[in-house]
């Protein structure tokens, strides 16, 4: 089985705390953003170069003030989108761009991985399955196979982004991340209340988590939607990672009994599998 991790209360309530959201730039006119189209520019200029280049020769090319050009640079270098060589005082490409790639192909992977078992889900329990992943502190769908029954939980997508703690599959997710990511996501989704079931203190979320810990699932409870229930699985990888989520919905009406129990067990078991393609056989084997 793999290690558990505990979240305490105070830890993780003061980081929340501590977490001061960024202002986001209001465009006025069209909607762009001056400073982020440079930003993104310089990027390309970077690219496309087969060399380090100096900020002189950024600057030309990007037809910006050197002032305006190292500015903007520096903030690039700070988030680790550009390196800097402090031998030569020339630009790069930095880490983080190859960090993104990595993990976009990632998720194409996951989708890849996940399909034939997200089918089999769907086959054996008749009922909706999404596969989901978290960026940033967004909660991402990359797949959905609707349920085979007449009736058929509805979904609503739109809101999902900001709802990882009051979705199965976002729950699955943030069970096993650090403190400090839960703690980021909280910041942004301030456990926004989509029902009068919703999770809406931190101290009921660390609890909640604690049991889909120790549950190997999570469930949505009528937390997202009224009249709407999910199972949900964690997905990860061979370190322990969690790399996404699997869930069933289902009406309440079905929410019970004999089915409710075989949804929660075939959605282990096809997390556990996913799980298991990247190497984590405490999952599966749960």
């Amino acid at each position: 089985m793999a290690e558990r991790v505990e979240h305490r209360d105070g830890k993780l309530e003061s980081m929340v705390a501590d977490i001061t959201l960024d202002a986001l730039p209001v465009a006025k006119g069209p909607r762009t953003v001056q400073s982020v189209e440079r930003a993104l520019e310089l990027l390309k200029i970077l690219g496309e170069s087969d060399r380090e280049m100096s900020l002189s020769e950024i600057a030309s090319k990007a037809a910006l003030r050197a002032p305006t050009c190292h500015h903007l640079l520096a903030t690039l270098a700070k988030h680790g989108f550009v390196g800097r060589s402090p031998r030569t005082r020339s630009y790069y490409l930095g880490s983080k761009i190859t960090e993104l790639s990595n993990q976009r192909l990632k998720q194409f992977s996951l989708v890849d991985i996940a399909m034939p078992h997200l089918r089999a889900l769907n086959e054996a329990t008749l009922e909706s399955v999404h596969l989901a992943t978290l960026q940033g502190h967004a909660l991402v769908t990359l797949a959905k196979l609707e349920s085979k029954f007449p009736i058929r939980a509805g979904s609503d997508e739109a809101n999902r982004t900001d709802a990882a703690h009051a979705t199965a599959t976002g729950k699955a997710i943030l069970a096993w991340l650090p403190e400090a990511e839960i703690a980021r996501v909280i910041a942004h989704t301030r456990l926004h209340r989509f029902t009068d079931k919703t999770i809406s203190t931190i101290s009921d979320l660390i609890e909640e988590l604690r049991l889909v810990r120790r549950n190997g699932y999570s469930i949505d409870d009528e937390e997202f939607q009224p009249g709407v229930v999910c199972i949900g699985a964690a997905i990860r990888d061979h370190t322990g990672a969690v790399i996404g989520s699997v869930s069933c919905s289902m009406p309440r009406m079905r929410a019970e009994g004999e089915h409710l129990e075989k949804v929660k067990t075939a959605v282990r078991t096809c997390a556990g599998t996913i799980s298991e393609r990247y190497g984590n056989r405490a999952e599966s084997a749960r």
